[in-house]
């Protein structure tokens, strides 16, 4: 007898009707509308953010280096002796990258230890580019060339970053509006 009346009283209680769910389920789906964007919004700035700090740490070090090395940008000169031109593209970025990364003499040959002749940088105290924040690449395309509008359409995106050596110019390379920060 007790069970029954159980059963019955759990048949007279009374839930939410289909209506009240769909109503419930509507403003969740409104306020997901609202919030969602604001977070992409969020992320997208920050990453921004990110991409302007790095930017003004990497040119702020090229430009300081170029100050204590004749007005002469790295990956210009070879991070062997520092009197030879670069001949290609890729021996600009294997001086850039030293030359920015270990400690140098005057005229921008490497060394790995600071002693008295090679007093200048480590410019980049971590030993690498950071990333760039919107393709998570920290390499770099050094283009070695006289035109600098040559150097926008040289690299096919892949790395974060490209830099023009005759002139320490420094960009973000992710084919984007903001790449021309």
């Amino acid at each position: 007898m007790f069970r029954q009346i159980e059963i019955q009283s759990l048949k007279n209680q009374a839930g939410f009707t289909l209506i009240e769910m769909l109503v419930v389920v509507i403003i969740l789906g409104i306020l997901a509308m609202i919030i969602v964007p604001q977070i992409s919004v969020s992320t997208d700035d920050a990453r921004l953010n990110s991409l302007q700090t790095n930017l003004n740490s990497l040119r702020s070090a090229i430009e300081v280096y170029a100050a204590q090395h004749a007005n002469r940008y790295p990956g210009t000169y070879s991070e062997a002796d520092g009197t030879t031109a670069v001949a290609d593209d890729a021996a600009a970025k294997a001086a850039f990258l030293a030359q920015l990364t270990q400690f140098t003499d005057i005229k921008g040959m490497v060394n790995g230890t600071k002693t008295v002749a090679f007093k200048y940088g480590p410019y980049l105290k971590t030993g690498t580019l950071p990333l760039n924040s919107f393709n998570d690449s920290g390499d770099v395309v050094c283009v070695n060339q006289a035109d600098i509008t040559v150097a926008r359409v040289v690299s096919g995106g892949a790395e974060g970053w490209q830099y023009f050596a005759p002139i320490g110019v420094f960009f973000a390379n992710d084919n984007a509006a903001h790449a021309a920060l």
